[in-house]
């Protein structure tokens, strides 16, 4: 890379070519964008015996979402995606991810999406930057991806140092690049509607995956998100609504969250305290999915748990 400094650090695995590359979306399952349905009122009737809103039965032990498996199958059908696009012309799919800093968690994230891209064939390019750098120096990097024929996807790793401004930042990247789905026109277009992003947040399309995968009906349900986060709570709300869940937000001011939490179908948690959601909190046959990460005591280290 040119033009930035000497203080820019750049990393390009992988090749450097130009693709159009469309998001991941399984035939088998439906869209994590929902199914576009009217909202047409139908006048409340007693000729149906009342149902348990419970989605599993309240006799039947809980399990663990195997998520692993899932994200096996989907890495492996994305390879072979890649592979028939190199066959057919070439190319490869390229990400770029900035760093600003030198936080051990956001090293850890890149690390992962790193080795999620070498496993399915995506080329990858890593800029770092000190954590005393400009806004307009970032400003300037992001632009240089943007204009860069061989970057489709451009990841800014938050959170950012406190002088620079997140907003801002998100608003530079192009939204046909935006993967993480933080510009405003996506995560506008993904709380609208009849509208569909060009990108969705990873961490809520991963959970609304889990749910479509599992069988899990989400039409009419109760459902809550713990945590309005822009990364996380906000946009799982938005993908839950879009597939006609009854949606609940419960944030750091709301009272009595346990007896909001307990009426419902659904739980999605993204507070990143431990331990924060308990067992009392849930009914019978409740699904719950841990979207937070936390550094937790086992008897041997300290591991992430989420």
């Amino acid at each position: 890379m040119r033009g930035f400094g000497n203080w820019v650090c750049v990393v390009r695995r992988g090749l450097r070519r130009r693709v159009r590359y469309s998001s991941y979306r399984s035939p088998q399952y439906p869209s994590v964008l929902g199914p576009n349905l009217p909202d047409v009122w139908i006048p409340s009737t007693n000729t149906h015996r009342p149902q348990s809103s419970a989605i599993f039965p309240k006799g039947q032990t809980a399990a663990i979402i195997d998520g692993k498996s899932i994200a096996h199958d989907i890495k492996s059908r994305i390879a072979g995606e890649i592979l028939r696009t190199k066959a057919v012309t070439g190319k490869c799919p390229g990400l770029a991810v900035i760093l600003v800093g030198k936080r051990r968690d956001s090293r850890t994230f890149i690390n992962i999406k790193l080795k999620a891209c070498e496993e399915v064939g995506i080329a990858t390019l890593i800029a770092e930057l000190p954590e005393t750098c400009t806004e307009s120096e970032l400003l300037n990097v992001v632009s240089g991806f943007n204009e860069d024929p061989s970057i489709h996807g451009i990841i800014v790793q938050l959170p950012l140092p406190q002088h620079l401004d997140e907003e801002k930042v998100m608003t530079v990247v192009s939204p046909e690049k935006d993967v993480d789905g933080f510009h405003p026109l996506n995560m506008g277009n993904l709380a609208r509607r009849g509208r569909e992003p060009l990108f969705v947040p990873c961490a809520p399309k991963g959970c609304l995956e889990l749910l479509l995968r599992l069988g899990v009906q989400i039409i009419g349900k109760k459902s809550v998100v713990i945590g309005r986060s822009k990364i996380v709570g906000l946009p799982t709300s938005f993908l839950l609504q879009r597939h006609h869940a009854t949606v609940t937000t419960v944030h750091a001011f709301t009272n009595n969250p346990e007896q909001i939490t307990s009426k419902a179908d659904i739980v999605v948690s993204d507070v990143g305290i431990p331990n924060k959601v308990r067992g009392n909190w849930l009914k019978p046959g409740a699904v719950v999915i841990d979207m937070g990460t936390n550094l937790v005591k086992d008897n041997c280290n300290i591991q992430m748990d989420g």
